[in-house]
């Protein structure tokens, strides 16, 4: 077996993984529970992808600060086990955090070209659908609602808030399928439908943070396409009278408490959870408590009215309050770093309408990390590393083109002529 095929086997299995990671087939078909789908898609993924290198002898690109950094963090993630109250929490938190870590850098060895990057996040906005329409069945099929009136699904799913932004992330993505002139009509199609169910998944779950980051991610992608102003106004304007429209009178009135947030008990839960947060940090301050350990933690430093323990409700606060200020220091280069290549790629003729859709996603699932972080989520992961794709594609076109335009220089006696430089086989 060739180079090029273990490449394209590698991917193959990368975007199976993209496609489980929406439907969770596991989930809701119980004779596939055994095969642990994601877990082997990725095995394959990744181990294709280290053959071909060990075979050809190709270096493994870490993606320079932000991979180091990523790769750093799971290891102190998984050396926090040492000093956490619950060592074995802690520990299993690692391990999936490590996992992730290896998805990350296979998908910077594995998508490497324009035509991977928009099929990967083609896969993600079509994978999306069945999340979305489960949500939506599951709203109006009479199934238990979480507070009697949120929508949920099942797995990763069964959270309202991280149900709304993993879902919400695509919208983005798609939009910018559908304003892209060169899309198919059948992926326009499907990325139409794409929005509209996910838009309505957005709303059932009655999300405040989900449907802020949606609305900002919306408004970014507006003010960043800007070869077709029209459509993307259009689109946009759709979006925004579907929702007024069809957005039930419970979505509403859940967003009227914001006014009121100290009779809200979701809200206060937040509040609580970062004062804890933040005490935390003032008593861990350079390694934290362990990643995994903020609501085992929550008794020692809860305020006497905050009976309930919460998550931190903030990707950035659980990241200082369990893995101190050097956690968050890693943390940051790794997604500052990720973010700012994909805005970067905005500028590139060829993969700029993506990377649009790209920044915008990314914003807005930042928006509600704000607001209910998940530092153990494949969906952040992905995201981030399809950022990193983006940027790595642009960047080695761009040195490929500086390299070819370098004028010839005639070579000296016995020397061997100079050769354009090609491309690696699993870039072509």
């Amino acid at each position: 077996m060739g180079g090029g095929k273990r490449d394209s086997i590698a991917f193959a299995a990368l975007t199976v993984f993209a496609v489980v990671m929406y439907t969770i087939p596991s989930e809701w078909i119980p004779a596939l529970g055994p095969l642990r789908l994601a877990f082997v898609s990725s095995i394959i993924a990744a181990s294709f992808m280290l053959v071909r290198r060990l075979g050809k002898r190709e270096p493994f690109y870490f993606d320079g600060a932000r991979g180091i950094a990523l790769i750093a963090f799971g290891l102190l993630c998984y050396a926090s086990a040492s000093w956490s109250i619950v060592p074995e929490i802690s520990r299993d938190a690692a391990l999936e955090i490590l996992k992730l870590v290896a998805i990350y850098l296979t998908m910077v060895n594995v998508i490497t070209t324009p035509r991977r990057l928009v099929i990967f996040a083609s896969a993600m906005v079509l994978s999306s659908i069945v999340t979305s329409w489960h949500v939506i069945d599951w709203y109006y099929s009479g199934q238990p609602l979480v507070e009697g009136f949120r929508a949920r699904w099942l797995g990763v799913y069964m959270d309202p808030n991280h149900m709304a932004m993993d879902i919400g992330l695509v919208v983005p993505l798609a939009v910018a399928s559908i304003a892209r002139r060169g899309s198919p009509w059948w992926l326009r199609i499907a990325a139409i439908a794409a929005v509209i169910l996910a838009v309505s998944s957005v709303v059932v779950s009655h999300s405040r943070g989900g449907f802020i980051g949606l609305v900002l991610a919306m408004g970014l992608w507006v003010f960043l396409e800007k070869s077709r102003r029209w459509i993307t106004l259009t689109i946009t304007a759709c979006v925004a009278i579907g929702l007024v429209l069809c957005a039930p009178k419970t979505f509403w009135e859940r967003n009227e408490t914001l006014e009121d947030f100290q009779e809200d008990a979701s809200a206060m839960g937040r509040v609580h959870a970062w004062e804890v947060g933040a005490k935390m940090n003032r008593d861990h301050p350079l390694l934290g408590v362990g990643i995994g350990a903020f609501v085992y933690n929550w008794p020692f430093y809860a305020p006497p009215d905050a009976h309930q323990a919460f998550v931190a409700h903030n990707v950035y606060l659980s990241v200082v309050g369990e893995l101190g200020w050097l956690g968050l220091m890693l943390f940051l280069v790794f997604t500052g770093g990720a973010a700012g290549g994909a805005l970067a790629a905005t500028r590139d003729a060829e993969i700029g309408w993506l990377a649009n859709g790209l920044v915008a996603a990314v914003c807005g699932y930042v928006v509600c990390s704000l607001f209910s972080g998940y530092t153990v989520s494949a969906h952040f992961y992905v995201l981030f590393g399809l950022a990193a794709c983006a940027d790595r594609i642009v960047r080695f076109g761009a040195a490929k083109q500086t390299a070819l335009a370098r004028p010839a220089h005639t070579p000296g006696p016995g020397a061997a002529a100079a050769t354009p430089p090609s491309a690696p086989a699993w870039e072509l």
